[in-house]
């Protein structure tokens, strides 16, 4: 882990800052080119946009690596190619991954489907109990996957443990860091050896780019670009510079992102129409104790249920104004989702069920507005909901 030399704000716009010659621009420009014109005589600096070596590319990936005190990082085109292509760097046929059981839908849908295809084994754990991994621990156990804050509950997992597990077993932890950003954690200082992030959500933060990263040491970058070079999953300059342009605002956006999710999930928890607030913030979350340790944020993500079930939600839906019905996160703008039709959607009743997954549950995505606007649209549509 390399050891920063600037504060997080700086590195986020900077990253390490250099010296700019005189008519150098302040904003880079975008080399919207695929190719590059080659040295003679050698393979080594060909630079070619599938290859994730650009000048956009690369400018983004060290910014990301300053931000989290990493060796490398690397963007792909999204952060399922970021999910699958990390595995795949430190797994292969016959090996096994233990995997929480809090991830993302469409994680799970990965390791079930294409992983067993592969030839990997996968099993999950429930990690409110630490114990749980060991019991689920193989002789052919490879790598640990989790994602710090996870989607959609908001559950913390502690990653201080897990790094020592995984240490002492001489495996490789990988951990989803998307709603935390490095804003609020930075998994490589908590014992981490690969970080993953969805950068279609707060590091790009303008909800109008698909991408995803992944950070760690150098080799294992290596070897993620190495096997991004033959799937081909890159970010193209374009989306890169536009990435870039995010970074720049991620710790003053994150601030606000914080901000709004905590009061949004203090006035939630009071309501009398609201069954349940799942928030890491709030002093009632199973993991807060856990959150105030790992985390210097708590987030914009909260997750709520409502009393009157599926058909108050339907009713809500339908009545905001200012929030929109929709699926990602991490934009400037606030938006709403049903965990059960959209990212967790294509699982079973049964593993729906195991999550906690219902079709009262809502998850919203807290954005940068006045935090009464987003709270007096949500009283408003609550307001109709009542029978």
């Amino acid at each position: 882990m390399k050891k920063p030399s600037k504060g997080l704000a700086t590195r986020a716009i900077h990253g390490e800052p250099e010296p700019k010659p005189a008519g150098t621009p302040v904003v880079a420009p975008i080399y919207q080119s695929t190719t590059f014109a080659n040295p003679v005589g050698t393979a080594e600096g060909v630079l070619y946009t599938r290859y994730g070596n650009t000048p956009n590319q690369l400018a983004i990936a060290q910014r990301l690596a300053a931000l989290e005190g990493a060796e490398g990082a690397l963007f792909l085109g999204s952060g399922m190619g970021a999910t699958a292509m990390a595995h795949l760097a430190v797994l292969h046929p016959g090996d096994h991954l233990l995997s929480s059981n809090w991830i993302y839908g469409g994680t799970r849908r990965l390791f079930d489907e294409e992983f067993h295809r592969l030839g990997i084994d996968v099993s999950y754990v429930t990690p409110s109990d630490p114990r749980n991994w060991r019991r689920q621990l193989k002789k052919n156990t490879r790598a640990v996957f989790v994602e710090i804050v996870t989607n959609p509950l908001m559950r913390v997992v502690d990653i201080d443990y897990l790094a020592t597990f995984c240490r002492e077993l001489g495996i490789s932890l990988l951990v989803d860091s998307t709603f935390a950003t490095p804003v609020n954690c930075r998994p490589l200082e908590h014992g981490a050896d690969i970080i993953i992030h969805s950068a279609t959500k707060y590091l790009n933060g303008h909800s109008d780019v698909i991408a995803g990263a992944v950070v760690g040491d150098q080799p294992v970058v290596d070897e993620v670009r190495r096997l991004m070079m033959l799937w081909g999953p890159a970010i193209d300059p374009h989306q890169a510079w536009l990435v870039e342009r995010g970074l720049k605002t991620l710790t003053v956006r994150m601030e606000r992102h914080n901000a709004n999710g905590l009061a949004f999930a203090q006035w939630a928890a009071d309501h009398p129409a609201v069954d349940e607030v799942w928030y890491p913030g709030l002093k009632q979350h199973p993991d807060h104790e856990v959150a105030a340790q790992l985390l210097d944020g708590f987030g914009g993500m909260v997750a709520l249920s409502l009393k009157g079930g599926p058909e108050a939600v339907q009713t809500v839906l339908k009545h905001l104004e200012l929030v929109t019905h929709a699926p990602s996160l991490g934009g400037p703008e606030s938006l709403v989702s049903v965990p059960r039709f959209t990212s967790h959607t294509g699982l079973s009743d049964a593993e729906l069920d195991a999550q906690g997954i219902t079709d009262s549950l809502m998850r919203v995505s807290l954005g940068i507005e006045d935090e009464q606007d987003i709270i007096a649209d949500f009283e408003a549509a609550l307001a109709k909901s009542k029978p």
